[in-house]
């Protein structure tokens, strides 16, 4: 199994980038929100967190191996998450994750069917399927921070996704709700600059906040 492919962006297309590693090109299929921040990088190295899957009908005796990629293991690891709700599958997924991950899991976490139901190939029965399968699965995935050439990127600095998901659970383990504990973090996160070194910095920052 590959789970990492790193190498030179060499091209791209609607559903696919085409990865050159040593002798060989690698054709990895990626979701939109995960094409639309490859294209700045034709030409570069690039590092792709990959799943694979093998596509076609075994009826029919034709079998092929496909690659997915994504830029960060939690994102790979939403994918993996959201292929579990029954109907929806690995080609399902690929064609319906035009959204970035946090959007999409804040929608679940919400119960947000109707934002769901208009992801390409997600009609309301599917979406209701996913958040009755994902509701209590997604809240550390909501919570990731947009990054620099996603659609939705905040005006605030980056911050690394385990020190957010740190900072959740020890909320949660506080006595804080799962949707408390994610609205807290991005009411300090989202509108500041600041890049918090661990999570007992942004618990600190929090509470002060909060006061």
């Amino acid at each position: 199994m590959i789970v990492k492919i790193t190498g030179k962006l060499v091209a791209l297309f609607d559903e696919r980038a085409i990865i050159e590693a040593g002798a060989f090109q690698y054709e990895t299929f990626v979701p939109e929100f995960t094409r639309r921040q490859l294209q700045s990088e034709i030409g570069n190295d690039v590092s792709l967190h990959t799943i694979d899957y093998i596509d076609g009908n075994p009826q029919q005796g034709r079998m092929t191996p496909r690659l997915i990629g994504f830029l960060t293991e939690i994102e790979r690891e939403f994918f993996e998450l959201f292929c579990s709700v029954d109907g929806v599958g690995s080609k399902k997924a690929l064609r319906a994750m035009v959204r970035p991950v946090r959007e999409i899991a804040a929608a679940i976490e919400e119960q947000d069917v109707k934002f769901l139901s208009q992801l390409p190939g997600v009609g309301p029965a599917t979406a209701e399927r996913i958040v009755a399968k994902l509701r209590r699965k997604v809240p550390k995935f909501a919570l990731m921070v947009a990054r620099p050439g996603d659609a939705a990127c905040a005006d605030g600095a980056s911050q690394e996704p385990d020190v957010v998901t740190e900072t959740f659970e020890a909320l949660v383990s506080l006595g804080h709700s799962e949707a408390e504990a994610r609205r807290m973090i991005e009411s300090v996160v989202e509108g500041s600059r600041k890049k918090f070194k661990d999570s007992g910095d942004l618990i600190q920052a929090i509470y002060l906040n909060n006061r």
